[in-house]
């Protein structure tokens, strides 16, 4: 159902009902009716409202029992409000009078799993000047909750969002750190899985048990019946792991929506008390000191029979009315999105009213792609028509995370290029994985399906770059080609238009770690490979003799470039044809400075003559930031073997 606007009068009376239950709710949480507080509160429900109370009508207006969830909704509000400590409300003012502060050249991120990095989150209080080192301003501590012991995912399967995993500290440590880091000038960002929960979980729990209001949080079913008809359109997320979607549970002789795990149990979002019960969790973790959620999964959250059960415009809606309620209630928090689909659906759920930060998988996977073939004809014709994103919003690029690279290009842009789309994944496949003639790459396959053929990629940056096989060779040449590879991909990242994000451990050039192999609970995913134990100690960096000194210091040589340039400073980006297949380009630009973007993505030398540049205004003068500001002869530009440019272009 699609909710009307509400007219004049109508919203006026909503308004009205809300703030006579707001009056008499903040004297229950000790807030004075004419406080600074409770008229921040008001100013910016009234600002939210309309947005909100539409999205939740369209959801869930139908419903008897809409109107007294609203106000339940209003009340845990207020009510996190009114817990909201003291500084992160005058951090939200700094955030609400700068609120495209992520699209600072000064926003550098990095992501690590706690344990594998600082064993603990009080070992992390220890890196904090390393991470200021780098030039880190945005640190992403992957999943960190309360889970099973045994299977959960590697974290994604939360038993508890207000209890951090005891192995790795508690709750109260976690919000420590995020002051330290924010006193730093470090924004804290975590994940927030919304879209299930683990099976021990205590709503799940209760379920289990037969509880008919928390079996209403899932989707729970008698028979086999609902959930074939809903197969018949579902795919198959982790198929060398487990058929279907759904999971039979013994304790409450039911099936259970289950889309990744059979103990990740699915919420059912078409449930206003789910919605509610999952704001509560969001606006504790905001007032914990958390600035970015990372929404996990989010393509899967609303299912609809006959569908995919992806992408379906009941999930922007959801985002959109979590949104309107942190504008309200926590204005700092932003969201993230996770949703490795299709690039044309990626873009969907970036806007300010959604989700402020998205990752680019399109992009990552495209820079690889670049990297195998030598050829950035591809990348170049994506890029181009998937670059720009609503105003206020960032990209967040990055080479590497803590998953597989899977190969989300538009089969259309392959096939506009001259390139099969099919047998393309099947040659990145088998080039990643070490079974192309040729390759420097030693990844791993990661959950292969032999009846469709499909299969991603895991590995760590050096390994897939070439570094491993190289030092395995012990061929000098092969060795220097990985490193410069390195170099410039990662330039790439950090001068495109977006958040620069780094998977901690590439910055020294960790390889893979093969000892999950001999982990019965891990073996069987690929994955752990590159998520590897923190083995670097200070030394490696000070002696500059080292390969690890090397893509260290290169690393915050680019960051600190970075930082220096007015034209780093906003989303604007465009994608130029160099006039050379092998050197991709593009420039960045803001105020008066304009700096173009030059890659050459081959072992051999390719020149570049900026006359031929397409889309390229005439250029007088040209100096590169990368080399002290040295001018360039702008008819006969030569650039070494993967060599990168940032030149300044008047």
């Amino acid at each position: 159902m699609q909710a009307e606007k509400l007219n004049p009068e109508n919203e006026r009376r909503q308004i009205a009902t809300i703030f006579n239950r707001l009056s008499d709710l903040a004297e229950n949480y000790s807030i004075h009716a004419g406080s600074r507080d409770i008229l921040d509160f008001k100013v910016r429900l009234i600002n939210h409202w309309e947005d909100l109370y539409n999205d939740l009508r369209s959801l869930y207006g139908e419903s008897e029992c809409f109107q007294d969830n609203l106000i339940d909704l209003m009340d845990l509000m207020l009510r996190s409000w009114s817990k909201r400590p003291d500084d992160l409300k005058i951090h939200d003012k700094l955030r609400e009078k700068n609120p495209k502060w992520h699209q600072s050249r000064d926003t550098v991120g990095g992501v690590l799993y706690v344990d594998l990095f600082s064993r603990n989150l009080r070992g992390l209080h220890e890196q904090i000047d390393y991470f200021k080192e780098i030039g880190l301003t945005y640190l992403h501590l992957m999943p960190l909750f309360a889970v099973p012991h045994e299977e959960n995912d590697g974290g994604y399967a939360v038993s508890n969002y207000r209890a951090v995993n005891p192995d790795l500290g508690s709750f109260d440590e976690l919000s420590e750190l995020a002051v330290l880091l924010r006193q730093e000038g470090i924004s804290l960002v975590l994940d927030f899985v919304f879209n299930h929960t683990s099976n021990e979980h205590r709503w799940a729990m209760a379920a289990r048990n037969g509880d008919p209001e928390h079996q209403k949080f899932y989707h729970i079913f008698d028979t086999r019946e609902i959930p074939d008809r809903y197969e018949e359109t579902l795919r198959e997320i982790f198929p060398t792991v487990r058929k279907g979607s759904f999971t039979y549970c013994q304790d409450c002789s039911k099936w259970v929506w289950t889309t990744f795990n059979s103990y990740q149990w699915d919420l059912n979002y078409s449930n206003q008390k789910v919605f509610n019960a999952m704001t509560e969790e969001m606006l504790y973790l905001a007032n914990s000191g958390v600035e970015i959620l990372r929404l996990d999964a989010v393509a899967f959250i609303w299912k609809k029979m006959g569908t995919t059960c992806e992408n379906l415009p009941e999930a922007h809606t959801i985002i959109r009315a979590f949104n309107s309620i942190a504008r309200i209630a926590a204005p700092s928090l932003l969201f993230k999105s996770e949703a490795i689909v299709h690039p044309d659906d990626v873009i969907k759920y970036i806007g300010t009213d959604q989700c402020q930060l998205s990752y680019n998988p399109m992009y990552m996977a495209l820079l690889w792609e670049a990297a195998a073939t030598r050829s950035v004809s591809l990348l170049q014709h994506a890029m181009s028509k998937r670059v720009t994103i609503p105003d206020g919003c960032s990209w967040v690029n990055y080479l590497r995370c803590h998953d597989d690279i899977g190969w989300t290009f538009d089969d259309n842009d392959a096939w506009e290029t001259g390139i099969n789309p099919h047998d393309h994944r099947k040659f990145l496949n088998s080039f990643y994985t070490g079974r192309f003639e040729g390759t420097f790459s030693k990844g791993l396959p990661f959950q292969f399906n032999p009846e469709t053929e499909d299969m991603r990629v895991s590995g760590t940056l050096a390994s897939l770059a070439g570094l491993e096989q190289a030092l395995e060779r012990k061929d000098h040449l092969l060795i220097e080609m990985s490193v410069l590879r390195i170099a410039m991909l990662r330039s790439i990242i950090i001068s495109s238009a977006g958040i620069p994000l780094l998977y901690l451990g590439d910055e020294w050039g960790m390889m893979n770690d093969y000892t999950y192999l001999h982990d019965t609970s891990k073996a069987s995913d690929s994955r752990w490979v590159h998520r590897c134990r923190n083995r670097w100690s200070k030394g490696d960096f000070e002696n500059s003799d080292t390969i690890e000194w090397r893509l260290f210091h290169n690393l915050q040589r680019l960051i600190k470039l970075r930082k220096k340039l007015p034209a780093m400073n906003n989303g604007k980006m465009t994608i130029l044809n160099s006039g050379n297949d092998h050197v991709y380009s593009f420039t960045r630009s803001n105020g008066s400075q304009k700096i173009l973007v030059l890659a050459n993505f081959t072992e051999a030398e390719q020149r570049i003559n900026l006359k031929h540049i397409h889309g390229l205004e005439r250029i007088s003068e040209a100096h590169d930031h990368t080399s002290e500001n040295n001018p360039v002869n702008r008819e006969n530009i030569l650039l070494t073997p993967y060599q990168f440019l940032w030149l300044e272009i008047k």
